[in-house]
């Protein structure tokens, strides 16, 4: 009973000191020529990125590793660095020689480390944050020769790190099996981008002939798009930029970008959205200038950051497309139908491979080459429908040499519609032009004259309602200093910055603000008594002293003393009145330290 006993307790202490998962080496068969190293891999996230090796090594040996989420090796956006571990066994006497590859080319670092039953250890470096040279098959995949001697454990660590969308499809190739997969894949891109050069060609001919802006937008997609799979393929890091680290991440949501405009400016012109859906049409221009803004700020952002709003921002502008091309298909424009599944074939595979980005959807032939697939069946689809609305545009040509009558009714109306146009415009010009006299030239806010307009009109509708209407003094404490000290660029980029502050406090209220002149600022809070008028200069002065103004890379803190002053419904009061009284709350402000509100009451 007592031997039982301390086998019982042996048996604990060893399951307690063994690790919570026991990992699977993979035993590299000889029938066998390619292997994933999914199922045999466990993994640890590190958030903060600051593992080292040995630090890794050690949490291995801890049990610190879990086997991968699901069987999946795709983790969509993370911060941090991932770690992973396999043990290999190489049963095949005839292949001691391996290629390592990461079936992902856009991740931005690997650090592959291998550590051998005799202590030894190799280091290897790869991804498109390292020169497209040190890889050691030329190949869009990250991948590097490793030697497996025959029957002997051999320890495989892989650090990734990466702004792009963390996926880690590891496999294990000889060279012979790679070759054959390399060529298939290549196969099938170059048909793909075959499919694309041969719609190319075809279209520009006609777009030269027809001269059809829907053939140039059609191009431009084709071309743009041509651009994005190129990059996302790993062939732009492999043919274009092999040295540039920086032209593989941000050319990722630029090309991204030039794909969108391309595509939205396509269904404008193709679905005739000026015409056939004026507010449709502003929304598209919207999201074109959404895209061209983007473009822009992707050279600057962070790859974290922009590439995966352009993923989304795909779905979106793709979606927006189908949602117009239904709307105008529902008023009989007969073309939008092939439009639409065109769209739709390329809205599906869009989101499969968005989802996989995402780590939502496993890895494998129709995730990974979903956007190709359904891309080639879109532009295919687009080719028709272009050659379709061709035919109906020469029917209806027909149709209208046959009415020459009614087409100069319709002519006759066009010109009158330009010519309104021209007097909106003209009228737009000429409110614009008002509307900067009003206006402040170094803030943009109203200017003292407009202000005194503005303060009568709001005077006389809070007096007809019967309700309160509140005056802020506003004035920036120790301006002068900071001209003085910093120069007037940095004073006039404050003052800048703090009317944006001020506005942007202001904005649920139906304010009126002006600059007053100088560092001072004037607001009509109308139907606010002197309680909510407190309220609203306090948020007001908390949102100076919150943060420091950065202007011309100079952190200046800013504050405000603020005069408050109510006027009654019933008051006599003009503008006079209520400046001069609101003007000596703002002097008691100033007198009891600044950084403060005082109102016309307490400065009694």
């Amino acid at each position: 009973m007592r031997l039982a006993s301390r086998w019982m307790l042996a048996l604990l202490m060893l399951a307690a000191a063994l690790p919570a998962f026991a990992q699977t080496p993979l035993e590299l068969a000889p029938s066998a020529a390619r292997f994933a190293l999914s199922p045999y891999i466990s993994y640890r996230h590190d958030t903060t990125g600051s593992d080292r090796p040995e630090d890794a090594w050690r949490r291995v040996a801890d049990g610190g590793f879990d086997p991968l989420p699901g069987g999946k090796d795709a983790f969509g956006f993370h911060g941090g660095a991932f770690w992973f571990h396999a043990t290999i066994v190489n049963r095949n006497p005839g292949e001691q020689r391996w290629l390592l590859v990461q079936e992902y080319p856009l991740s931005d670092r690997l650090d592959i480390h291998l550590r051998y039953p005799d202590g030894r250890q190799v280091h290897h470096v790869g991804g498109d944050h390292v020169p497209f040279s040190a890889r050691s098959v030329r190949y869009r995949h990250p991948n590097l020769m490793v030697d497996l001697p025959v029957g002997q454990p051999v320890e495989l660590l892989v650090r990734v790190q990466s702004e792009s969308s963390m996926q880690v499809p590891l496999h294990l190739y000889t060279q012979a099996a790679f070759t054959e997969v390399s060529r298939d894949a290549q196969l099938a891109i170059g048909l793909y981008y075959g499919i694309l050069i041969a719609l190319f060609f075809y279209n520009l001919v006609l777009w030269i002939s027809l001269r059809d802006g829907s053939y140039f937008w059609y191009l431009c997609h084709i071309t743009a798009f041509g651009l994005v799979l190129f990059t996302l393929n790993g062939l732009g890091f492999e043919y274009l930029w092999p040295a540039s680290p920086w032209m593989a991440d941000h050319m990722v949501p630029i090309s991204i970008c030039l794909a969108l405009i391309a595509m939205l400016q396509f269904a404008r012109t193709f679905l005739e959205l000026p015409q056939r859906a004026p507010r449709l049409n502003v929304g598209t221009i919207g999201l074109i200038g959404f895209f061209v803004v983007f473009g822009v700020a992707s050279v600057w952002m962070p790859y974290r950051l922009s590439t995966p709003i352009a993923s989304r921002a795909v779905l979106v502008g793709v979606a927006w497309i189908v949602l117009t091309t239904l709307h105008v298909l529902r008023r009989g424009y007969t073309p939008a139908r092939l439009l639409l599944l065109a769209w739709s074939m390329f809205l599906l595979g869009t989101a499969v491979f968005t989802l996989l980005a995402f780590g939502a959807l496993p890895k494998n032939f129709a995730t990974e080459y979903g956007v190709q697939i359904g891309s080639a069946l879109e532009m295919l689809l687009l080719s028709v429908a272009l050659g379709y609305r061709y035919a109906q545009l020469r029917q209806e040509n027909q149709r209208i040499t046959d009415e020459a009558n009614r087409q100069l009714e319709r002519n006759v109306a066009r010109r009158t519609q330009e010519l309104q146009q021209a007097l909106v415009q003209l009228k737009d010009a000429h409110e614009k032009l008002t509307d900067s006299s009003r206006r402040d030239a170094l803030t943009g806010l109203f200017n003292r004259s407009y202000f005194h307009e503005g303060f009568d009109r709001m005077l006389e509708q809070c007096r007809e309602a019967r309700r309160p209407l509140s005056l802020l003094m506003v004035d920036l404490d120790h301006f002068k200093s900071i001209n003085d000290r910093h120069g007037h660029l940095v004073g006039d980029e404050c003052l800048r910055w703090a009317a944006r502050r001020i506005g942007r406090v202001l904005r649920p209220h139906d304010a009126l603000l002006a600059r007053f002149g100088g560092e001072e600022f004037v607001v009509v809070l109308p139907s606010q008594d002197l309680r909510g008028a407190v309220a609203v200069a306090e948020e007001l002065r908390r949102s100076l002293v919150d943060e420091p103004c950065d202007a011309q890379g100079v952190q200046v803190r800013m504050s405000a003393s603020i005069g408050v002053h109510t006027v009654a419904p019933d008051a006599l009061d003009d503008i006079d009145d209520a400046l001069e009284t609101a003007d000596k709350a703002l002097y008691a402000a100033k007198a009891n330290g600044r950084d403060c509100v005082r109102t016309s009451i307490s400065a009694a």
